[in-house]
């Protein structure tokens, strides 16, 4: 049997793509999600985490370390393979991005090259979509770079915007594509 490529899992935010990547990935035979990384306190992502067997590391900081450093002793003591960002707010360092080659990806809440870059993350993005007056939306999966959002596009998938939209509207549908095919894209990536 293939031995198993070891995941993390970076996040800011609530963790719905986390979630959604250990349930998808709890028996699979390739993939193993070992390492959930978040910025901020999340009890519930810490909690569901445990049930799955998957660590679950929270940068405090009242660390001595930055979370950089954090991040990378973090796949270091957890053997990981391929890092996932998922609701990640920070830039990464190019010293993560030298460790982990073309092994960082991202989903992006909308079709890059648009609307993508430094302060562009949820209903931003969404309100920015609206205020353009663009007829459709989506994700883009990325590779991760030193820019923000400028990575070699592995994948999207589009939903169209009605006339009524809102950003929340919106918000729901990118959602929807995210927990569809986000866990496709990285199974295909890494089996």
């Amino acid at each position: 049997m293939k031995n198993q490529t070891r995941v993390a899992i970076f996040i800011s935010g609530t963790g719905t793509n986390a979630l959604n990547l250990m349930r998808y990935f709890q028996n699979h035979e390739c993939v193993k999600i070992a390492l959930i990384f978040s910025t901020r306190s999340n009890a519930h992502v810490k909690e569901i985490s445990g049930s799955f067997n998957v660590n679950y590391i929270e940068f405090t900081y009242s660390s001595n370390l930055d979370w950089q450093d954090s991040a990378l002793i973090a796949c270091k003591d957890n053997q990981i393979d391929f890092i996932v960002l998922a609701g990640f707010l920070k830039k990464v360092p190019s010293v993560l991005i030298e460790c982990f080659p073309n092994q960082i990806i991202n989903i992006h809440p909308s079709l890059l090259p648009k609307f993508g870059g430094k302060g562009m993350y949820g209903k931003y993005v969404h309100e920015s979509v609206i205020s353009a007056c663009e007829v459709k939306s989506g994700i883009t999966i990325h590779f991760v770079n030193e820019a923000f959002d400028e990575g070699k596009i592995i994948a999207q998938f589009e939903t169209l915007l009605a006339e009524t939209e809102t950003s929340e509207t919106l918000a729901d549908k990118i959602h929807l594509l995210e927990m569809e095919y986000f866990p496709i894209v990285l199974e295909e990536l890494l089996s």
